[in-house]
């Protein structure tokens, strides 16, 4: 089946997306709350929507004994969409980024009773006690000349907002290293996305940091509940994105001096309010306003590259186990090889992709400053490797034993034989199969952003976190992996064709 001959279908499909994002973007919708939220009482029962891992997480778990029913999301904006659309009853976070929330979706409001007082500090490792002290002393030096409070005030109160940006000094002697600092860019304002870089008031006062200790600073963005497991791992210094204290934290991990003080609120949906949005407005937000567009391009880009190395990985790697494992069941040597091999395989193929990435980079990894594309080029190639080596096996497998023992007859070796003998004939076997590895290959690496890389979908993320629309960011991630996909078919078919007719 070429893709000629599929084409229309794809084009049906294609077209059907679009017309969805065109109802979607027009059409009304009004919200209808099973259980409304006028207090803190009225949480018992309630369907909460938390940030997962953060402290507005822990204080609405309390209420789980009552009744209540926690949704937890990885970023606010995915827990702000769910409550228009009726998913959740209403949302517990922080004051600011709930301010933020509200200012941008004027169907939802923010209670005037608070939930919860917290303060907010830097999460550091336990063995790093001097870099904590170096630490406090610069936040105690900040807050007495006044930087910590002014750079508060640059994103925060309405007569202050821009008034105060924080500029490093042009004379620091960046002598003592690099400050490395694990976030969360989606918490406006204390870390966010803008123009393309990640900036806020937690990012201003590690950059302040930095210059007082005369080191250069690293950001790495990456899923909020990934930032302590990337301090504890060496991956990060510290870990600065809104974090509170808590006594379950402390157990694992230890904090600055905190640096603010901070409020958690409720967020409800307004009752009867009703939101109409055109389709021709929701692109320009979504993809024009602020080249965010740019944040797909990018990740597009880190997509393909991942895929590539992963796939040369999987292919050499793969094929080097299933002619392991086939010489050993044809001639009963390499048996040490094969048990090896067989052992790898029921490693890789008994866990998930997402674990094995994560293993590699905050384990295997931990101790050792790697280049992202790099990790997860090698996570992808092994577990890839795992399921070529199979394919591979049974394409050999599939190959009449007359063909080997015919090659070996008229005086080439095993290696010679299954060179240009077998091998052949089995590609032609498992091409099929192959292709659709690739393309599972391809869409596995979504998960690439728990590690803080920023792929196709996690350039979708960052629309959404800006945006608070699901829908439009959503589509266009799933258009461009249809595609890609689309044309992998294309090239698979094309070699298949060829394949037949050298036949």
């Amino acid at each position: 089946m070429t893709f000629k001959n599929n084409k229309k279908f794809y084009s049906v499909w294609i077209l059907l997306i679009l017309v969805l994002a065109f109802l979607n973007g027009c059409g009304k919708k009004e919200k209808q709350t099973e259980h409304e939220i006028k207090s803190v009482k009225d949480l018992a029962g309630a369907v909460i929507g938390v940030q997962l891992g953060t402290t507005g997480d822990i204080y609405a778990s309390d209420y789980e004994k009552e009744g209540a029913v926690i949704e937890r999301f990885t970023k606010g904006a995915d827990a702000a969409q769910a409550l228009k659309q009726g998913k959740v009853d209403c949302i517990i976070i922080d004051q600011q980024p709930a301010k933020a929330i509200t200012d941008k979706n004027s169907e939802l409001s923010i209670l005037d009773e608070e939930f919860k007082k917290e303060e907010y500090a830097i999460c550091i490792s336990k063995d790093k006690s001097k870099l904590k002290n170096q630490i406090n002393e610069v936040i105690a030096q900040l807050k007495k000349d006044k930087t910590l409070n002014n750079i508060i005030n640059n994103y925060i109160g309405d007569s202050t907002i821009g008034k105060f940006p924080y500029q490093s000094p042009k004379d620091v002697e960046r002598n003592n290293g690099t400050l490395t600092i694990a976030t969360n860019a989606a918490f406006e304002p204390y870390e966010y996305m803008e123009d393309g870089e990640i900036v806020g008031i937690d990012i201003d006062i590690a950059q302040a940091i930095a210059d007082r200790l005369g080191m250069n600073l690293i950001v790495q963005n990456m899923e909020y509940d990934s930032i302590i497991g990337a301090v504890q791992s060496g991956k990060a210094d510290v870990g600065v994105a809104g974090m509170s204290i808590t006594e379950d934290r402390l157990r694992s991990i230890d904090f600055t001096e905190p640096y603010t003080t901070a409020t958690q609120v409720i967020i409800v949906c307004k009752s009867g309010n009703l939101v109409e949005t055109s389709i021709l407005d929701s692109i320009k937000l979504n993809f024009l306003k602020d080249n965010r567009w740019k944040y797909l391009t990018d990740g597009l880009l880190m997509t393909l590259q991942i895929s590539f190395f992963a796939v040369i990985i999987g292919i050499v790697l793969g094929f080097i186990i299933a002619v392991i494992r086939t010489a050993c069941d044809m001639t009963g040597k390499g048996k040490i090889l094969n048990f090896v091999c067989k052992t790898y395989l029921t490693i890789i193929r008994g866990t998930p992709a997402m674990v094995q990435l994560l293993i590699i980079y905050y384990v295997i990894f931990s101790s050792v400053d790697v280049n992202k594309l790099f990790t997860a080029s090698i996570a992808f190639g092994l577990n890839s490797s795992a399921y070529i080596a199979e394919i591979v096996r049974s394409g050999i497998m599939s190959v009449d034993k007359g063909q080997f023992e015919a090659g070996r007859s008229i005086g080439f070796n095993y290696i010679q034989t299954m060179w240009n003998f077998i091998l052949p004939q089995a590609f032609k076997n498992i091409l099929p199969a192959l292709g659709n590895e690739f393309i599972v290959l391809l869409k596995e690496t979504a998960i690439s952003g728990y590690i803080g890389i920023m792929d196709l979908t996690r350039g979708g993320d960052f629309i959404r976190s800006r945006t608070y629309d699901a829908f439009l960011p959503l589509i266009a991630v799933a258009i461009i992996y249809l595609i890609i996909v689309m044309f992998l078919t294309h090239i698979v078919s094309c070699i298949e064709r060829r394949l037949r007719i050298d036949v």
